[in-house]
């Protein structure tokens, strides 16, 4: 091919790209001006919702010994929660067998970030054993100051003694719990298992873990001191 056929076959080469792109270009949709507003202020999705977290420090009575967990009393202040609308979730750190020293040792790995609020329901099994009130009492006193130090609300649930121990050390162990929301100024449940403890119908076959029935009125009893706070606390 000669020199002028050469540079005659690059100009048709040329030209003929050229009516390739501007006719591709001329094929693409041009956007409307109102989808291009749409898209320029189109939201992000939604980040998850971060909520407050309730801990209920506990022991088998909390943990929900016998049930599934969507039966124990946490459980059931969870769905109260929801029912209120109110942006707080509850974590169930009730472990089965737990005295008030069990509970201290595992209170920096319980109070998860997010904690706002503790719910302290220890010292059934301190009761059951006949430990030294002083003990249980100093644990508890510990777990509130700590608690505190950190700013969370704190709601002591009180508890009874068996009686086997006699009336002295019963008045006492009740006596602990009182003392201790005077001195810190937290809100008192009096007794965790009012309604429910010595009812055959709302406990199980042991007479001592509250059934679906029982948890719920636990539950009831928390819910009357707990949502009063939870109500009263701003927004995270």
């Amino acid at each position: 091919m000669t020199s002028p056929d050469r540079r005659a076959w690059q100009a048709l080469s040329l030209a003929f790209c050229l009516l390739v792109a501007m006719a591709s270009a001329c094929s693409r949709p041009v956007p409307d001006a109102g989808e291009e507003r749409t898209a320029a202020t189109r939201a992000p999705s939604a980040a998850p919702e971060v909520r407050s977290k309730v801990v209920v420090l506990g022991d088998s009575l909390t943990a929900g010994l016998g049930l599934v967990p969507t039966e124990s009393f946490p459980a059931v202040l969870q769905r109260r929660i929801d029912e209120d609308k109110l942006a707080f979730e509850v974590v169930n750190a009730g472990v089965s067998g737990d005295t008030s020293a069990g509970g201290l040792r595992r209170l920096d790995w319980s109070l998860q970030d997010g904690a706002r609020v503790l719910v302290l329901a220890l010292g059934a099994n301190d009761g059951l054993r006949g430990l030294p009130v002083r003990d249980m009492k100093q644990n508890l006193a510990t777990i509130i100051e700590r608690a505190q130090a950190k700013g969370l609300v704190v709601i002591l649930a009180g508890m009874e003694a068996p009686p086997n121990y006699g009336r002295e050390y019963a008045t006492a162990f009740r006596q602990a719990y009182r003392d201790l929301a005077a001195k810190y100024k937290v809100r008192l449940v009096p007794f965790l298992l009012d309604r429910v403890a010595g009812q055959p119908g709302l406990n199980q076959a042991d007479g001592i873990h509250p059934n679906v029935r029982g948890a719920q009125i636990v539950a009831d009893t928390v819910w009357a001191v707990l949502k009063p706070e939870l109500e009263r606390l701003p927004a995270s």
